[in-house]
């Protein structure tokens, strides 16, 4: 089987940075991240979700939290130094990343937009995020995605 290479894949390769591909069944619809979380046989406490958000000042932030986390609007605003921000509508993920809802990463967006992972990502050895496409992840060290993204780690969960 060919190996699947999207924009964040390539990155990874570019920079030589360690990676894992796990890829799971998206036909029954079930893309959410508990979901995707159970198919890879992970514990959900180890899979990331990549949600887009923007600014008062219209600037466009990414977020990286558990799947089973909330973000909290209010933390996520003060991290970003916004009085507020808000969850961009699902139909315009792929204008602002050129990735698709089920198939964001916070790897190799359009633009490189202000990154935000949750701290609690420091105390695992791997995490898991969306490698750029519904159906595929990547198990990453999370100390290289901080670095890669050039991401801050701030508690951003409800």
């Amino acid at each position: 089987m060919a190996k699947v290479k999207t924009n964040a894949i390539r990155i990874l390769d570019a920079k030589k940075i360690a990676y894992e591909v796990l890829t799971y069944d998206q036909q029954d619809g079930k893309i959410d991240g508990v979901s995707v979380a159970a198919k890879i046989g992970r514990n959900s406490l180890e899979v990331y979700k990549t949600l887009v958000a923007q600014g008062a000042s219209k600037s466009i932030y990414v977020y990286v939290i558990p799947v089973e986390a909330e973000l909290d609007l209010k933390k996520a605003a003060k991290a970003a130094g916004e009085k507020n921000i808000e969850m961009i509508p699902v139909k315009d993920i792929l204008k602002w990343t050129g990735y698709i809802r089920g198939g964001c990463s916070p790897i190799g967006m359009k633009k490189e937009y202000k990154t935000f992972i949750d701290k609690s990502c420091l105390e695992l050895e791997n995490i898991v995020v969306s490698a750029g496409k519904i159906g595929v992840q990547m198990v990453i060290d999370p100390k290289m995605l901080v670095n890669l993204t050039k991401a801050e780690t701030v508690d951003v969960r409800k």
